[in-house]
């Protein structure tokens, strides 16, 4: 997202230049799967969270220029809204302690963040949406500098017609509208990414989507938006609303949102970077002069430019990603459907039961995939984005389920098995998906956290009480005991 682009306007040509480049993109992008180009022999693993900055009192702190210059870190960079930043944390592989690598790692670059960030008055806070966000810090003027933002925000606007309707109903209900995408900079997440090779990525991906929604309803951190108890991951209706650009007319013929889990289990990345060329029209139609086969039978790896750019204007929660790092191409899932925080140990927790679900789940002799249809995967995403640690889905085998049973009864079991799989040390499995399992004997994850620290403050001022539940929420994370153990 927080590529640099110019300023700019397009015309029909740029349009349909760009559509004719990103379809000779794919076409290279074909022959390269059937060639074998890509980078397979000892994965990697990574990570990225995005962070909100407030002030003193828990409010947003609308200052992320100065604060990433304070910071003067080039693995800190902007987002979309002047109250968030992102850290990329470089990528490591499990089987050389890769999990405590990224927890070190996070936890470092984090208290320095913080003490440099403190010093220009904002301080971070790992949580899917500021809570203390109000309706006047949604405008277009909190958008980043970055000239991509407004772009984007334009594009989008553009093609639906009309302002952005945000309509949420959860324990509370919010109407809202905005005349921007700034809305969607209340999302917060933390990113894992996955290299897989050619072969395993259908399989990396479509297990990925069969999990999304345990992982959810065991991490969810978002239950408040505009001061409303909502979803207990409210990030998720959030994210879907904020970037739609169909109109209400669009929706009734059955476009396609731009956030999108998808609707079918797949055979091949190629089918996911085809569905994006075939069913969305560019948002930003900015071509390169590369020509991506000659760049191909010169021996190099193509950097395919907008067919990356128009990947990265489709938000799959699980992202395909095509990558070139040190001249060889490789393949990567990104699952990006999680909050970021409450902790750092409790964000490395989530990855540990990711990156050993995934694998153990993809390299199955029976895919869960073909006991299960797509929509039930999809409705299972909502049902626990809805309802958090208390939600019941669906599972092959069993039928309805507690998603916190399914986890300590079946799905930990794997997550250790796959965890073992990448090399990862016993220390480093028992400890971080003991996490997990606490957080599931106990009930209590950093949404359900909140809340009954919430219901606690009763019927006084909101704001008042999202503010002081905010502080001691913060408090909590520098402490950086998992949020099942906090009181």
């Amino acid at each position: 997202m927080g590529e640099e682009v110019e300023a700019q306007e397009f015309s029909r040509a740029d349009r349909t230049r760009h559509r004719e480049k990103v379809r000779r993109n794919l076409d290279v992008f074909a022959r390269m799967l059937r060639e074998a180009r890509f980078d397979t022999d000892d994965p990697m693993t990574g990570m990225e969270v995005e962070l909100n900055l407030v002030d003193e009192n828990g409010d947003p702190a609308l200052k992320n220029a100065t604060v990433l210059e304070a910071i003067a870190d080039p693995d800190f960079q902007t987002e979309l809204g002047q109250f968030n930043i992102e850290i990329n944390v470089p990528p490591a592989k499990l089987r050389e302690g890769g999990l405590t690598t990224f927890e070190d790692s996070l936890r470092r670059s984090l208290n320095s963040a913080e003490q440099k960030s403190s010093e220009v008055g904002a301080h971070m806070v790992m949580i899917g949406i500021l809570p203390t966000l109000a309706d006047g810090h949604l405008r277009l003027d909190s958008l980043s500098a970055n000239p991509r933002y407004k772009l984007l925000s334009e594009q989008i606007l553009n093609a639906r017609g009309e302002d952005i309707t945000i309509a949420i109903d959860g324990r509370e209900r919010l109407r809202t509208t905005a005349d921007s995408i700034v809305p969607e900079a209340a999302c917060t997440s933390t990113q894992f990414h996955v290299q897989t090779s050619p072969d395993q990525f259908a399989a990396y991906w479509n297990a990925s989507q069969a999990i999304a929604a345990v992982q959810v309803a065991v991490a969810a951190n978002s239950p408040y938006l505009l001061g409303k108890e909502l979803w207990r991951e409210t990030r998720i209706p959030l994210f879907e609303q904020a970037t739609d650009t169909r109109s209400e007319e669009l929706k009734a013929q059955g476009v396609r949102p731009r956030v999108w889990f998808g609707e079918r289990w797949i055979t091949s990345v190629f089918d996911l970077f085809e569905e994006n060329v075939r069913f969305f029209p560019a948002l930003l139609p900015i071509t390169d002069d590369e020509d991506p086969l000659e760049t191909l039978e010169n021996g190099e790896a193509p950097r395919l430019g907008e067919l990356r750019l128009h990947n990265g204007t489709i938000y799959r929660w699980n992202r395909p990603i095509y990558d070139v790092a040190d001249g060889v191409p490789h393949l990567r899932v990104e699952n990006r459907l999680l909050a970021a925080g409450p902790t750092v140990a409790d964000t490395v927790a989530n990855a540990a039961f990711y990156f050993g679900l995934v694998r153990a789940l993809a390299e199955s002799e029976r895919p869960l995939w073909s006991q299960m249809s797509f929509s039930a995967a999809e409705e299972n995403f909502h049902v626990a984005a809805r309802q958090g640690i208390d939600a019941q889905i669906y599972w092959p085998g069993i039928g309805q389920i507690r998603a916190t049973e399914l986890v300590l009864r079946r799905l930990l079991p794997l997550a250790h098995q796959g965890l073992e799989a990448w090399g990862a040390s016993s220390a480093e499995i028992d400890r971080l998906l003991g996490i997990i399992e606490q957080r599931c004997l106990i009930g209590t994850n950093g949404a359900e956290w909140f809340v009954d620290k919430m219901h606690a403050y009763g019927d006084g001022d909101r704001y008042d009480a999202l503010r002081a539940t905010l502080l001691e929420y913060t408090s909590g994370m520098h402490s950086n005991e998992p949020v099942h153990t906090w009181v």
